[in-house]
Order: C-alpha cells, then structure tokens, then sequence
C-alpha cells in the first residue's frame, strides 16, 4: 500500500513553520513539579450533554483527576453539574464566568465544552494561562481560529486534546491497524456517510423573546453577533441535542457536527493528510424550522492522493455497507467500514485475505474513558495526545472548507503553506469575525 505518512508529514511541517511554533517535546516545563502519583485538577466549562459526559469521564477516573470547578451561564445546568461533582465524591468552585475559572491558579487544566464559537477562545486563553486543554469538536468555527489554537498550544507549551474520542476507540484502533499494514492496497477513494427520517416540521419555529432569568445570554453569544434571544439559537431542551449546530453563527450543522467524526477517521488511518480542494452542494429542501444549515449535503475532497466524499441525508435512512452512519476506505485488494458499532474488511473478489468483522465487543467499544486517561497521561509526561488539537483542526477545517464551498457556490482550492484558500471572493470568509470587545490574540 502507499501511504500518505511523508506527505501529510511535509505538510505539517510546513503549517507548523506558518504558525511559527516550536514543537511539543517530552520535557515540557509546566509551571510545577509533578509527581507520579499527583491528580491534575480540573476544571469544566459548559456544562450541557457534552460537558455532563465529560465530567462524568474525569470523576471516573479519581486516581488521576480531581474535579475541582464547573461553570456555565445558565444557573440550572451549573446547579446540576454541581449535584453531580457532589456526588462524584468531588468539591468544586461554581462560577458563571469563564474567565474566573481560568484565571485561578490552582486548576491544572480545563475542559471546553461550550457552543462550536467559543471553542478557539476559551482554548487560546487557557494555553495562556498555563492551563492544559480538553476542547470538544469541532475545533473552531472560522479557518483561523484553528490556526491560532495550534500557535497558542506550540507558544505555551500546552497538551492540547480533541474531543475526537474515537481516535481512543478499539474498532477505530483496529482499522488504524488494518490499513497501516497494508492490507487494503493502494488507496484512491474514501467515503463517509449519515443517514435518517428527519420530520418536516423540525424543531418548530420559535418567536424571538426574552431570555430566561437564569441565564446570561449576552456572555452566552460572546465573540457572535449580538441577537435577540431565540429558544432554538440557544437550543436547551429535554430530550434532545442542543439545537445552536444549526445555525450558521455559532456551527456548522451536520458537516461539522457528524462531518468532523466521518472524516476524522480515515485522517487517522492516512497519515492526517489535508486537501488540495473542496467542492459542495446542499440545500433545506423539507425542513420547515427556523434553523439555517441544510438538510441534504454532499460534498467532495480532493486529497492530493485520494478523494473524500461525504453525504448526509436526513430525509432517508437507507443504510450504506449495512450502516446508518460511517467511514469506508477503498483501496485496490479491500475496503475497510468502521463506525461505533465495528470495523469491517471485505476483501476483493480473488484475494487471498480472509473477511474479518469486528463488533459487539464491549471492550473495543469504549471510547470516552480511554480518551480521558489519555489526556490525563499525556499532562505528566508531556506526550502529545492521540487527538493533538492539531489533528482536530485539519479534520474541522476540512469540513468548515466544505461548508464555505456550499455556501459560496465556489470550488475551494486549499493552499497549506499559508493555510488559505486561493480565491480571494472566499478569502475573508475564512477570517474570524468576533464582537466588540472579544478578540482572539495569542
């Protein structure tokens, strides 16, 4: 099999010597002394679906973590995250504000799991702050703010880990394996793909209105435009996944939101290539709600040597390879399926490698908790992480790159020297556009 490994590797190192950073090395100084055994305090910021999920990781792992503080801008989640430390056997600090939480010394390191716009910053400011990184995906919302975290983790000499968790999950592990001993021959085409029923009516179409009481809208928009408040901006409900993904201000709908883990994979398993160009197309053809983001998209990357290609198609649940979601990689003696319930090799008719199916095996399952201790290894010994913030940032530029395509109506071909796009009609869209007096500076 070729690999991209040297190629992908040059390109790094070329967007590395754009950011100007140095790399992180096993020896980091981190501000104190760590011993074998200390626990690394940790403090959590957004506090919905994902922040819960990885507090829970942390509290499982009390060997190596000490929950120290939670915050969030809307009073119920932060009372509830509070009950939950509780519980976990942890005490911690409660604030509102971020930026109270950050500027404490004592906490060692920080997860992030706000809304996609406040990623880049709270991620920057941390690394400023001396403070190790835990940052959900997608990385950014803006192609620059993605570089900047990268410059901001390489200057402060921070572990900066994605929220990419399948990079620690067994089947994700085994296909990483599969296609690096070549098994798969040469590799020309890869394929990710979501599929489901949406209903037309979405999540309803909400009038703009005042916030409630207990929450600070203002700090929670930060760095976005400033807008009335609106129940589905905003996106806290039972019994569902907050909705701001689907709003063009703080994400950027499946592409970013699924995108991010169907392309992630195959990144992983290639050598952490980056396109040459991207095109897209995609439209709200049933959805009725007042969200923005499409409810059909395909997009296709062109990798300098093999095609990407992503679908996501809401209004039919047809399976692909026997899988309602997934990433296939096709190569010239098999294709290898992997998603969260297995990794799958089919050989070539004629070939003489056996079929192999991995599933339904709890152990290769896991993915959050392994993900964790690996964070929490790599702040001691100064490792980078399986999912290094760098990682993350290719596979979300490449899906903020399609989303652009789609929205511009333009073909985008990527220039990584200088981590641009070569149309200057695109150009300034790939800029990060903060509100007064938010500013994004390393």
């Amino acid at each position: 099999m070729h690999s991209t490994d040297g190629e992908a590797g040059a390109s790094r190192r070329g967007f590395l010597k754009t950011t100007g950073a140095a790399a992180l090395t096993t020896n980091l100084f981190t501000g104190r002394v760590r011993g074998a055994n200390d626990r690394i305090a940790v403090g959590f910021i957004g506090m919905g679906a994902m922040g819960m999920g990885n507090l829970s990781m942390a509290l499982k792992l009390p060997e190596m973590a000490q929950v120290v503080a939670v915050c969030d801008v809307y009073q119920p989640a932060l009372e509830k995250s509070e009950a939950a430390a509780r519980k976990g056997g942890a005490k911690v600090k409660a604030w509102k504000d971020f930026r109270e939480l950050i500027a404490d010394k004592s906490i060692d390191a920080v997860c992030v799991s706000t809304p996609d716009h406040w990623h880049a910053y709270m991620t920057v400011e941390a690394c400023k702050a001396g403070k190790d990184v835990y940052v959900e995906k997608p990385a950014c919302v803006y192609i620059e703010e993605g570089q900047k975290m990268i410059q901001a983790a390489r200057k402060y000499q921070r572990v900066v880990q994605a929220g990419t968790m399948q990079r620690s999950g067994g089947y994700f592990l085994k296909a990483a394996e599969i296609v690096g001993r070549g098994d798969l021959g040469d590799i020309t085409f890869c394929h990710t793909w979501q599929a489901g029923l949406a209903k037309r009516e979405g999540i309803g179409n909400p009038p703009d209105s005042a916030p409630p009481r207990d929450l600070d809208w203002d700090l929670w928009l930060g760095p976005a435009p400033k807008v009335p408040f609106n129940a589905n901006r905003w996106g806290v409900a039972p019994n569902r996944f907050s909705t701001f993904r689907n709003f063009w201000d703080y994400a950027g709908g499946s592409m970013t939101d699924w995108g991010v883990h169907l392309i992630d994979p195959y990144h992983q398993c290639l050598g952490e290539p980056m396109v040459k160009a991207v095109l897209a197309t995609g439209d709200r053809f049933l959805l009725q709600d007042n969200t923005e983001t499409p409810d059909s998209m395909m997009a296709t990357f062109h990798y300098p040597r093999f095609l990407g290609t992503y679908q996501s198609r809401t209004f039919n649940p047809m399976p692909m390879f026997g899988q309602s979601y997934g990433t296939s990689i096709h190569g010239t003696r098999g294709t290898l399926v992997v998603n969260r319930g297995g990794c799958w090799f089919t050989p070539v008719k004629g070939s003489q490698l056996p079929a192999i199916a991995y599933e339904d095996n709890d152990d290769m399952r896991q993915m959050n908790l392994p993900h964790w201790k690996n964070f929490l290894e790599c702040i001691k010994t100064r490792q980078r992480p399986i999912a290094e913030i760098e990682t993350c940032v290719r596979s979300s530029s490449v899906c903020i790159l399609a989303n652009l395509s789609m929205r511009l109506k333009l073909r985008l071909d990527w220039d990584e020297a200088n981590w641009t796009v070569t149309q200057d009609a695109a150009k300034p869209y790939i800029k990060a556009k903060y509100r007064e007096p938010w500013k994004l500076e390393v």
